[in-house]
């Protein structure tokens, strides 16, 4: 089970996660598309370009789950 948390900053722009069972913050591809979306110049990409982005993140990032990332440890 997971509770998430939205921060909005002045200009609108939305950060929302999840915290994850054992307290760390988790998003998925729905959460960053929302971010991207908000930024005052938005930014719409496909889930096929977000993924790709996530995974060359790695070893900074990792799928905890299917769909959901987190900061590495």
């Amino acid at each position: 089970m997971c509770a998430g948390c939205r921060f909005v900053s002045d200009n609108g722009t939305e950060v929302d996660v999840d915290f994850a069972a054992d307290g760390s913050e988790v998003f998925d591809l729905w959460r960053l598309r929302g971010y991207g979306l908000s930024l005052p110049e938005p930014l719409d990409v496909t889930d096929q370009e977000m993924r790709s982005a996530v995974q060359s993140l790695q070893p900074l990032l990792n799928e905890v789950r299917p769909g959901w990332f987190g900061v590495a440890n």
